[in-house]
């Protein structure tokens, strides 16, 4: 039957997946990024297919019509299989449905690594003693220090040099709370206005805060000198308390929470995709807030408009961390946030979720959604002593150090660990290779699946569940988009466009 679509051998699974969302049924054809409406009869038959293939069964018309009949859906002739393989075959010809297979490509890197953008380390203490927290609560397990201008500057000059060619750099101020260093951050940053122009080149800085020290003051000073703002806050009260207090104890969202919203009052205008000048609020759920959609809709009637939420990386000894069965109710809600997104869109009540934005026509280049992030080679941080690793999670971890930049040569980054890093992409994870989404989460974090695995090759296999579904509804979001701007989408796999 397969050959009559010219896709004998073709990978159904992997590429075209078929799935349910509220009261949509939806192809997503993983190679073209083409989206496709299906009635209930062609969604049997695909997913019949698809298992018969993963069974190795011989797939004919009397097969795939016992397959539905079997699963309790409804009841085919052929004839009517035999028009569905008509429109799948046209759809086939479009190259919008079981579109090749996307070439393998050879990810060639420079040999000397072009490092554009860095995480400056430039506290390593906090003022919040947050349960969860990756950096040992501030202190990336060493000592609590804050970095001096000197070593600060040494930062900028080695990414203006590391960046070769590109114009445009990115340096991040971080911690810890980078706000404990603030003379040294605004120093800093027109140390690195001034070096930047004598090379011809821009920065543009962002920097990561809890928000205690968001004071009018500083929140003036963002403003002036155009610098993107990431702040903290877990949603609802109780919840953000609970995992983000002060060292004796006390929540501090009565402190952060309205300094945020003044904040971002200031930014109306933020990218939902985080490019420009922009803000945005990130919390992070846990085991304890499993319906962390209430949190992000506590959020969104604060008047915060750009929101991320984030699921808690932990071990199993950690109360915090995700149990068996925590799962279903993550997806659920997941599922409800997005239909609770598309009710205040229609009555003029937008927020923006950082998960559910998806283009379809545009995005990063091939070579980018195989390989993610560029952690170690494209990207990297910067502890107050001047060590360099990785990326902001590996900070502290001596087995993934690359460098400093008080070495004879800091340019000179430890070539096995670069490569290391360079060759964790998509090819190199064999349970990417079989994934629907794997040019969307480009393999994951790197730093989660170290955690969860000990390797950059094998995934975090929750966290490849949570992205697979957050992809799930930012396309559902999308469709019903695209259906309010009043789009034709007939009811038998149709691509949808505008």
């Amino acid at each position: 039957m397969l050959n009559l679509l010219n896709i004998e051998g073709y990978r159904i699974k992997g590429n075209v997946h078929c799935y349910r969302q509220g009261d949509l049924l939806i192809a997503h054809d993983v190679n073209s990024g083409s989206l496709h409406l299906l009635d209930e009869r062609t969604f049997n038959v695909l997913k019949a297919i698809e298992d018969l293939q993963e069974g190795k069964e011989k797939i004919t018309l009397q097969r795939i019509i016992h397959v539905v009949a079997k699963a309790g859906k409804s009841t085919l002739t052929e004839e009517e299989l035999s028009e569905i393989f008509e429109e799948m075959k046209e759809l086939r010809k479009e190259r919008t449905l079981f579109s090749e297979e996307a070439e393998v490509v050879t990810l060639n890197y420079p040999e000397k690594p072009i490092v554009k953008a860095i995480c400056l380390h430039v506290a390593h203490d906090c003022n919040l003693r947050c349960e969860y927290c990756f950096a040992g609560t501030g202190s990336f397990g060493g000592s609590r220090t804050l970095m001096d201008l000197e070593t600060g500057k040494k930062g900028i000059d080695f990414v203006l040099e590391s960046s070769g060619h590109r114009d445009h750099c990115e340096v991040d101020f971080f911690g810890g709370e980078p706000l404990l260093n603030f003379g040294v951050v605004k120093a800093l940053v027109e140390y690195g206005r001034k070096a930047g122009a004598d090379q011809g080149k821009t920065i543009k800085f962002t920097l990561t805060t809890n928000g205690v020290l968001l004071n009018q003051e500083i929140q003036n000073y963002l403003e002036q000198e155009d610098i993107s703002v990431v702040l903290s806050l877990d949603g609802r009260p109780e919840v953000h308390d609970r995992m983000r207090p002060y060292a004796d104890g006390r929540g501090s969202y009565a402190k952060v929470t309205p300094l945020i919203k003044q904040f971002a009052t200031k930014r109306p205008e933020s990218s939902p995709y985080a490019t420009g000048t922009y803000y945005y609020v990130r919390g992070t759920y846990t085991h304890f807030n499993l319906d962390f959609d209430r949190d992000v809709l506590h959020m969104a009637d604060l008047g915060i408009k750009l929101i991320s939420m984030e699921p808690v990386v932990a071990g199993p000894e950690d109360a915090y961390a995700f149990q068996e069965g925590d799962l279903d109710k993550i997806r659920e809600a997941y599922d409800r946030l997005g239909e609770e997104l598309l009710l205040r869109r229609a009555q003029d009540r937008e927020f923006n979720f950082f998960h559910f934005n998806v283009a379809l026509d545009q995005g990063p280049c091939l070579i980018k959604r195989l390989s993610g992030c560029g952690a170690g080679h494209e990207y990297v941080a910067i502890s107050p002593e001047g060590d360099l690793y990785p990326c902001h999670q590996f900070v502290g971890q001596e087995a993934y150090k690359i460098g400093s930049l008080y070495d004879e040569n800091p340019h000179q980054l430890k070539s096995e660990v670069v490569q290391d890093f360079r060759s964790a992409n998509v090819y190199a994870k064999s349970t990417c290779q079989e994934c629907w989404a794997r040019f969307t989460c480009s393999g994951g974090c790197h730093a989660a699946n170290v955690a969860f695995t000990q390797k950059l090759t094998e995934v975090y296999t929750l966290g490849c569940e949570l992205q697979k579904k957050r992809l799930e509804v930012a396309l559902y979001v999308k469709i019903k988009e695209i259906q309010q701007n009043h789009c034709p989408v007939t009811a038998v796999a149709k691509e949808v466009r505008c």
